[in-house]
């Protein structure tokens, strides 16, 4: 099927999507997910490459693996999938994996996420060694002796609950600390999953000043607030007295906002109305960094508009059902996102609080640009702006099913994806005959 027959029959047709953070489990935890799996979710999210992280077991920190992940990718004949390797051997922390090896095998960047390199003497070796090749650093920006035990953001909601919580300072700490030896080292570097107004703050600080970073925000972080623990279902621009706020601007004031025509733009595009009250301490709501205030969420919107947040990202995190159906500060920390990404992150465009050109571009050229990889123009995908569905566990090809979004109703779906000029998916064009995964 061409482009423009798509576009003639209404559908926003756009690059394909880049995923610079997902986690497919393979090696190791295959019965959360599998490359191949992890490899057709992403298709039904528009996400034509996926970045693969390597908290698998064994961790991602030899050629011979790298070669292996981009082996089973190839084999799937779904999404492209580009290994990222470790920082440090076996994710420990304590020794520098070979870079330059494991980048001539074919490993796009490095990370430890999950397990920051607490080490700052140990980083600052992994940025200087990186900058000989100009590598690409991806860190979990956590100060873990203030994260330590903690289940939720730290605040009001964590204290009525009376869970553990991961203070709004133990990234920001940590997002100081990586700024200073980025500078330093001249090297580059991308804090992935950043969460909070400080640290948002503190990288637009650090790009006016010519610092080589960048940094991308989750669709969870973009839509969901820390009320979500406590049985909310209300998404960020959902909430009372918020919810005709002025769109965010580029440059200059925000201009205000007609409510006949933002009533309109919500009933096409937004998601359905959320029940009223859920069930607490959902352990499918626990993610790390964790779900945080609803300024926060804001902050993380204005950092997009202005060009501060250089992509959107998934951490697509699957899990088995056993380590998530548990109590809350016993579960594993993720969310199940690659399926329901593009709905979440439209919802907020339909709100007003960015415009769609801004969100595609988080999606497509913004994290094209922070891996330093040219977009295939061969890769594009179908979107059915209008078109509603009900996530459903059944339905989606994720082997995790860990999403609080279940039985939840959302606009905007992918129907079709090329990769390398075949079709890959169809999920139902118009006189269309399904290819591939379903």
């Amino acid at each position: 099927m061409e482009r423009r027959e798509l576009e003639a029959k209404g559908y926003l047709v756009t690059p394909g999507f880049i995923d610079l953070h997902a986690h497919l489990r393979e090696p190791g935890f295959e019965e959360s997910e599998t490359i191949a799996s992890g490899a057709r979710a992403a298709l039904r999210g528009g996400f034509t490459t996926i970045c693969a992280m390597p908290n698998t077991e064994p961790a991602i920190d030899t050629p011979g693996l790298v070669a292996e992940v981009i082996a089973r990718g190839r084999a799937a004949a779904a999404a492209r999938v580009l290994p990222i390797a470790t920082i440090t051997r076996g994710r420990a922390g304590r020794e520098l994996a070979d870079l330059i090896e494991l980048s001539a095998a074919g490993a796009i960047a490095f990370s430890d996420d999950g397990s920051p390199v607490d080490d700052a003497r140990l980083f600052r070796h992994a940025l200087e060694y990186a900058r000989t090749k100009d590598l690409l650093i991806i860190e979990h920006a956590q100060d873990t002796s203030l994260s330590r035990s903690g289940a939720m953001h730290e605040g009001v909601v964590s204290a009525r609950l009376g869970l553990p919580g991961i203070p709004s300072a133990a990234e920001e700490t940590a997002v100081a600390r990586d700024i200073a030896i980025a500078e330093m080292t001249g090297a580059r570097l991308h804090l992935t999953h950043l969460s909070t107004r400080g640290a948002i703050a503190s990288i637009r600080d650090a790009k006016s000043r010519g610092i080589r970073i960048t940094c991308d925000v989750t669709p969870h972080h973009l839509a969901m607030t820390d009320d979500w623990v406590a049985g909310s279902r209300a998404f960020a621009w959902e909430r009372e007295g918020h919810g005709r706020e002025a769109p965010l601007a580029r440059n200059g004031p925000a201009p205000a906002v007609d409510a006949d025509r933002f009533a309109q733009s919500q009933a096409r595009l937004s998601l359905e109305k959320p029940p009223a009250r859920a069930v607490p301490y959902d352990s499918s709501i626990k993610v790390n960094p964790p779900l945080r205030d609803w300024s926060d969420v804001r902050a993380l919107w204005e950092g997009l508009v202005d060009g501060t947040v250089d992509a959107i990202a998934t951490d697509h995190a699957p899990h088995a059902s056993v380590r998530k159906n548990v109590e809350f500060d016993q579960a594993a920390f993720g969310i199940s996102g690659l399926e329901t990404a593009v709905s979440l992150v439209l919802g907020g465009v339909a709100a007003g609080w960015a415009d769609r050109n801004t969100v595609i571009r988080a999606l497509t050229t913004g994290p094209a640009r922070v891996l330093g990889i040219q977009r295939h123009d061969d890769d594009w995908i179908a979107i059915d702006l209008d078109s509603a569905w009900t996530v459903a566990a059944e339905e989606l090809v994720s082997m995790g099913k860990n999403t609080p979004l279940l039985g939840r109703t959302l606009r905007g779906r992918v129907v079709y994806a090329v990769v390398g000029g075949k079709a890959r998916y169809d999920g139902g064009v118009r006189g269309a005959s399904p290819v591939g995964s379903r």
